[in-house]
């Protein structure tokens, strides 16, 4: 279970820059928020602090009365697996913080300042990325019950590639050019045995 933020912590988060995510703190300070997943130190001196997209979501969230802890670490809806959480407002502004933070992360990280191509923590977390891109754009991921439809993001066993299925071609299609809008390089490809359809994605360099 995750530890709630202290109230110092929960200060500097709510502190933090408006338009950059810019923290500040003592070391301590933001060395915590750093391990704990909410905050990176810039690699370019000055090195300053900023908040990561589990950061940004935290201080978006609407607080919650007397002292309930934060909640968790946003994560993106891969699909499959388990049924599908419901979809409401609170986890639309979930999702719609945790895609705005990615991109000020990649105005932050890449040494271009571009916001339209992955950062390197996205080809570090390839499925999350690439899941995050397609919920925060709409597409509904799939639940339990392949027969449902919906996106699915896989492993595979190509470096810096993910895959992604979508049993409708249309919405395997429009799977494709949201990734390719979110800067990754998309194919399709069809599954020798199965014939079904399919996407690799990876994320653009350039």
């Amino acid at each position: 279970m995750t530890r709630p933020l202290t109230a110092a912590q929960r200060r500097l988060v709510d502190a933090a820059d408006p338009g950059t995510g810019r923290l500040r703190g003592t070391p301590a300070q933001l060395a915590a928020l750093v391990k704990r997943g909410l905050a990176f130190r810039h690699p370019r001196p000055p090195h300053d602090h900023f908040l990561t997209p589990a950061g940004h979501r935290i201080r978006e969230a609407e607080p919650e009365p007397g002292p309930a802890p934060v909640k968790g670490v946003f994560a993106a809806r891969t699909g499959g697996g388990h049924p599908a959480p419901e979809s409401g407002p609170a986890r639309l502004r979930e999702v719609h913080g945790a895609w705005q933070g990615m991109l000020e992360l990649r105005r932050m990280t890449n040494t271009d300042g571009a916001t339209d191509r992955p950062c390197g923590w996205e080809r570090s977390h390839l499925v999350q990325a690439a899941a995050l891109a397609l919920e925060a754009a709409g597409h509904r991921p799939a639940g339990a019950d392949a027969g449902d439809g919906g996106y699915r993001v896989r492993e595979t066993p190509q470096p810096e590639a993910v895959a992604v299925h979508e049993p409708d071609d249309e919405a395997l299609r429009a799977c494709a050019a949201t990734l390719e809008g979110a800067g990754w390089q998309v194919g399709e490809y069809t599954e020798p045995r199965t014939r079904t359809r399919y996407l690799l994605a990876s994320p653009r360099r350039v």
